[in-house]
């Protein structure tokens, strides 16, 4: 166990790093980052940063050495990476589990292999293996990179067989995953937390709708029957034990016209749709993965109040910079800025999350905050 006054190593420097050494330095940690850029936005809030690649094995070790435990923000961190600084410092999570989450056919197939319900899929490495995938599952398919791809990328999909030959070309030399095109009721997410000593503490479900690819929108509480909440947390439970996992785990999930559950991918760190956890639940995802990998006991995962949370993306920076002012005058509304030097189209700046007394009523304060942002609709 490492208690408060403990240091805890974050590997890589993103928004999901700065939020977290916010809340671990509030529970008396300090915190230490290692990242390629003396400014990112986990480092504006670390005590200190190492500064270094991935491959760099003196500052991995001089970043080790510095730390209690170490965890991480991102999961296509190098296995090779993690597996160094683990020679010395624990690391959580493993370099097994990073591995099963950065490939897409691995991930698949070892949920699938623990007895869990997955989309259909099949690996793909040629041309001929897409069309027999596409002669499987019918028109349309989704095809994606074996690795590396997010928010869209390194997926595409399919309705043609031209439409095919033209993905497969674009993805040339790459391994792929083809996937069964799920038509789905709505997008779910839910988030686990598990300690050393195996105890689980699971979120409510959160509802996910997305633009252009991108989370826009996470809902918590879901609309949903007891036996949906039941089935998502024995999910993420069963996933999380079988993966030996230490921190946390989001499992993203697709409910069919049928209300049965399919994994889509998962993560095994917080997650963008647990943002809202920060102010609505009794133990923020981040708390918790403090406590987690800390060795403490897991906190409540209680939502006290109905909350929504929306992204904001370098878009609203053009033309001009958002109004930000104008979301304090939005009740229950809360405004988080991830320090990022620039904003481009599609990049995650920040969130807004409102709590309000029904769900639709903190989607619309949350949104009608997002709104409120552009100078242009203020004139």
């Amino acid at each position: 166990m490492f208690p408060p006054g403990a240091t805890i190593g974050m590997l890589s420097g993103g928004q999901l790093g700065r939020m977290f050494a916010l809340i671990a330095q509030s529970m008396g940690y300090r915190v230490v980052v290692f990242d390629r850029q003396p400014d990112s936005p986990a480092s504006q809030a670390a005590n200190q940063t190492v500064l270094g690649d991935f491959d760099d094995t003196a500052a991995l070790d001089a970043f080790a050495a510095l730390c209690d435990v170490v965890t991480l923000e991102w999961e296509n961190i190098p296995t090779s990476t993690v597996r160094r600084v683990a020679e010395t410092t624990p690391v959580c999570p493993s370099a097994e589990v990073l591995q099963v989450a950065q490939d897409r056919r691995r991930e698949k197939q070892t949920l699938a292999d623990f007895g869990l319900p997955v989309t259909p899929f099949r690996s793909v490495d040629s041309q001929q293996d897409a069309e027999q995938a596409a002669a499987e599952f019918g028109f349309p398919i989704v095809l994606k990179t074996a690795r590396s791809g997010y928010d869209g990328k390194g997926q595409q999909l399919v309705r043609t067989p031209e439409e095919l030959a033209a993905a497969c070309q674009a993805f040339a030399g790459e391994p792929l995953v083809a996937e069964q095109w799920i038509t789905h009721r709505r997008e779910l997410s839910v988030i686990v937390a598990r300690n050393y000593r195996g105890e689980t503490a699971v979120y409510p479900v959160f509802e996910n709708r997305h633009e252009h690819h991108i989370l826009d929108l996470s809902l918590c509480p879901a609309e949903d029957s007891q036996q949906i909440q039941q089935a998502a947390e024995g999910i993420a439970t069963v996933a999380a034990e079988s993966l030996g996992l230490v921190g946390l785990l989001c499992v993203e999930l697709f409910e069919t016209q049928d209300g049965q559950l399919l994994i889509n991918e998962i993560a095994p760190r917080p997650h963008n749709s647990g943002h809202l956890t920060i102010e609505a639940a009794a133990t923020s995802q981040f708390e918790q993965q403090v406590r987690a990998v800390c060795g403490l006991t897991l906190g409540a995962t209680t939502v006290h109040r109905p909350a929504a949370m929306v992204n904001l993306l370098g878009d609203l920076w053009q033309p001009t910079p958002p109004a930000f002012e104008n979301v304090f005058a939005v009740p229950e509304a809360h405004l988080h800025l991830y320090g990022k030097a620039s904003a481009r189209a599609g990049r995650k700046m920040g969130h807004i999350t409102a709590l309000a007394d029904t769900p639709e009523e903190a989607i619309a304060r949350a949104q009608a905050a997002r709104d409120s942002l552009s100078r242009v609709a203020a004139t």
